[in-house]
């Protein structure tokens, strides 16, 4: 039965203004019209009408920064090592609240391996492979387990030098991921844990597959050497300068910001450990870093898309639209961080109809109470989707 949503508002996220009094034509799981709802096609016999007047309508969001098989929350770190089948029930709970909450795509960036220490792939292709084609879960783009430098994080895939990172490369995608995540914080916070040199062997073997490389990046060091080394985006840039995002704009380089799972830490009560990395004065300054360097990186013009962090830090699945608010907290313009998790986050999957609502299109929208161009916190009131 085709449905026509008549008489919203709608936005593309690419300006600071509403479209008013439009409507949506569905037909199946595809948009067959769009237009001012006074010239709507009204004629078929079976046509539903939702009067939707009052509402917004918001392109699908892609989650940018995701970790689909853990539950977030004050011990996300100890989730890490839960029974593989109780991970990926978490994921089916996450998976229904993702697209309860507007988000459309995920793009998971690391989860534990099927057995902890084994040979075994990672958890997120097992679910990106269970949802593929339903409409009742997100379409994913995930990574494998995170790639680390020995010594740095237990339960990652270690490597001891540059050539066992090309070889991680190459096992991942052999598993089948989408993407690679390199883990570039390491034992010292001083030093890059890999050369620009062997970043730039992973990324030339992951390109040879036609697929890309991701950096998790919290310190300048280990961003400069995944920017210089080619990497696609940098995840998290709590440090990043005017030179380094000189750098980024002029390569194209992707800044996928978490700004929420910060916000989140500071909300846990005064008794409750905030993590196993930072106090509760060490998170505050990563915040005003982190704020800094997206500043930064707006200004030189790099591409910005948002991520949650759910999971993988203490961010809940569906919290994306916390992410927006702190994007304008960063100084984006309303529109430019709703742009973030929709059409840019689009341009980071490199799938060209993420994060966008067109004509012949996949209905993947959803319908708030209010404005997100003048009121961010729109987001979080869903009223329903396409």
């Amino acid at each position: 039965m085709p449905v026509l949503y008549d008489g919203c508002a709608v936005t593309d996220a690419r300006g600071p203004d509403l479209v008013l009094d439009q409507a949506v034509l569905v037909a199946g799981d595809t948009i067959a019209w769009m237009g001012p709802a006074e010239t709507a096609p009204r004629e078929a016999a079976d046509l539903a009408v939702i009067d939707a007047c009052g509402a917004t309508l918001v392109p699908g969001m892609v989650d940018g920064h995701s970790h689909l098989t853990l539950p977030g929350g004050a011990r996300w770190i100890q989730h890490l090592h839960d029974d593989p089948a109780a991970l990926l029930a978490v994921a089916e709970d996450n998976g229904a609240r993702l697209v309860a909450s507007g988000v459309r795509w995920a793009r998971d960036v690391g989860a534990p391996r099927g057995e902890a220490g084994g040979p075994v792939r990672a958890l997120s292709l097992e679910v990106r492979d269970r949802w593929r084609g339903r409409r009742d879960r997100p379409y994913v783009r995930a990574a494998g387990t995170w790639i680390t430098r020995l010594g740095t994080l237990v339960g990652t895939v270690e490597v001891a030098d540059g050539d066992g990172l090309v070889a991680a490369v190459l096992a991942q995608l052999d598993d089948g991921s989408d993407l690679v995540k390199l883990y570039l914080d390491g034992p010292d916070r001083d030093t890059a844990p890999f050369t620009v040199a062997e970043v730039a062997r992973a990324t030339t073997a992951a390109r040879s597959r036609g697929a890309r490389v991701t950096a998790h990046a919290t310190t300048l060091h280990g961003a400069r050497a995944a920017v210089l080394g080619g990497v696609h985006a940098i995840e998290h840039g709590v440090e990043i300068d005017a030179d380094l995002a000189a750098a980024m704009a002029a390569r194209g380089t992707f800044l996928v910001t978490t700004h929420s799972v910060w916000e989140s830490w500071l909300t846990f009560g005064d008794t409750t450990a905030l993590t196993r990395f930072a106090d509760r004065a060490t998170v505050h300054d990563r915040r005003k870093r982190a704020h800094a360097s997206t500043r930064v990186a707006h200004a030189a013009g790099v591409r910005i898309a948002g991520g949650s962090d759910f999971g993988g830090g203490s961010v809940r699945a569906g919290h994306l639209p916390w992410e927006v608010s702190c994007l304008v907290a960063c100084g984006l313009e309303p529109w430019e961080a709703l742009a973030a998790v929709t059409w840019r986050g689009g341009d980071l999957l490199g799938e060209s109809t993420a994060g966008r609502v067109t004509v012949h299109g996949p209905a993947d929208f959803f319908l708030v109470h209010g404005n997100p161009l003048s009121d961010p916190a729109a987001l979080w009131r869903v009223w329903t989707h396409g």
